[in-house]
Parts: structure tokens; sequence; C-alpha cells
């Protein structure tokens, strides 16, 4: 979007921010790479889980998102979070978004709190915000049938007229 926004037709942003990590973020993320690259990377999902899932999630899908980062690997873990580091405030883009855009996000999101979701909404002229209850960081795997559903109807949805809400 930021590149080349012309060739972007349609974004959807699930349980994501247009900030920049806040100092205590910022931090927390340090210490989950310090502490993989000290050689104790399976110790970071049990410390994440909380933050990605809605409580009534964790004992079934616990298992799951640990073993997606086992997968996933500590190479990748790192890639990711020093990107995250390195990620730029990207609120002043927002108003300059000019495709269909769907914010959706799990009500009980702690890594991105709905005041983010609602702020990117309000700052994106063709913005549909859709709030999942029962939902935390991880809309995708928690709430698929959800998920699914509102992308299927955002997809078939005609544009608005630009200025409409």
């Amino acid at each position: 979007m930021r590149l080349v926004p012309d060739r972007v037709t349609r974004l959807a942003l699930l349980d994501t921010q247009a900030r920049a990590d806040t100092p205590e973020a910022a931090q927390r993320r340090r210490g989950l790479v310090a502490l993989a690259e000290r050689g104790e990377f399976l110790g970071v999902a049990p410390r994440l889980l909380p933050l990605f899932l809605h409580p009534d999630h964790l004992e079934r899908l616990g298992p799951v998102v640990t073993a997606m980062t086992a997968a996933v690997g500590k190479e990748a873990f790192l890639r990711q979070q020093r990107a995250i580091l390195e990620r730029p405030d990207s609120r002043p883009l927002l108003a300059s978004i000019r495709c269909p855009t769907l914010v959706l996000f799990g009500r009980q999101d702690r890594l991105t709190p709905p005041s983010l979701h609602e702020e990117m909404a309000a700052a994106i002229p063709e913005a549909t915000l859709v709030v999942l209850p029962n939902c935390g960081h991880l809309a995708p795997l928690e709430r698929p049938g959800g998920v699914t559903a509102q992308l299927l109807a955002w997809l078939e949805a005609r544009p608005r007229e630009a200025g409409t809400r």
C-alpha cells in the first residue's frame, strides 16, 4: 500500500495497528528476542499465548499456536520481531487509502485493542469495521467461520462511492 497504492484494489487489515510499537511493547518484544537468542525459543510461545488468544480458546488452541511457532522457527520469529520493531507509524498514510478496506479484529485482542482498530477505520475513507466477539488477536484461528464470512461478504460487496460510510 505504501509503495504502489494504485495496484491495491482492496485491503484487509486483521488484528493489526497503524502505530509503531509503544516503548512498553518494544521492550517486551526485545525481551522475547533476547530469550530466543539465548536458545530459549520454545519459551516464547507460552509467554505470548495469553496475549494472543481469548481465554476461552487457550486450552484448545494453545497447543496449535505453540506448534505453529515451532514450525515457523527461531530465525523467522527473530526476523518478524525485528521488522515490527522497525515498523514506522503509518497513521499519516491512512487518509490516503482509497480502496475498500476491511478492518477486522477480535473484541478481546490484547495486543491491538479495539481503540487502535477504530482509529484506523475512522481515518480510512472507505473502511468497514468488523468486531468479532469472544475473540483475541488470532481471529482467523479463533473464529475461522466468522472471519471467512466477513471476508466473503466484504469481497462480494460493491465498492461504495467515495466519501460514503
